[in-house]
């Protein structure tokens, strides 16, 4: 269901970003593994620092529709990730990219698929004929969650020796 620019499911709202998610989505950067690139990662001099993420989200431009929406736990109002479409970094501009995160204390309870399953159907609403995702072959979590929304590996992997292979998994869409 779609409210005031986003999206409910039955125990989700996904909304746009509010400058008051600088902390949130810091908390974020801060717990990723240590094998996600370091340009994704909190760097030796504290960047992105808070200051930082409240800028990236004033010019934040949610391009893909519906882009990344924060994912509020609808009992405690809480942020607990993000899921939504960015550009695809394999070159693909039809064919936009499911991305999703999570704090470390909401793994496990289905949220990820939850939120990503709405964000699927919003696509399809939309009217995008495919769906991409790129996943390190170490992200078992990840392929978990795509596997139960019907994405399959395409065949095309991005080799990366130190933070493991980046794996493409596309979506076909009604």
């Amino acid at each position: 269901m779609v409210h005031d620019g986003g999206i409910c499911t039955a125990r989700l709202r996904l909304r746009p970003w509010r400058v008051s998610d600088a902390a949130f989505h810091r908390r974020l950067w801060e717990e990723r593994d240590k094998q996600v690139p370091a340009r994704r990662r909190i760097s030796a001099d504290g960047r992105p620092t808070q200051v930082d993420l409240e800028e990236w989200i004033r010019t934040y431009d949610s391009t893909p529709e519906p882009g990344l929406l924060v994912v509020d736990n609808k009992l405690t109002e809480a942020p607990m990730g993000y899921c939504g479409l960015v550009d695809n970094s394999v070159g693909h501009p039809d064919e936009p990219e499911l991305a999703f995160e999570f704090l470390q204390e909401c793994w496990g309870r289905g949220f990820a698929t939850e939120a990503s399953r709405a964000v699927v159907e919003r696509a399809e609403h939309i009217g995008y004929r495919y769906l991409a995702s790129t996943v390190r072959e170490w992200n078992s979590a990840s392929f978990n969650v795509l596997g139960k929304l019907g994405f399959e590996f395409a065949g095309e992997r991005e080799p990366d020796s130190i933070h493991g292979d980046s794996l493409l998994l596309r979506l076909a869409l009604r």
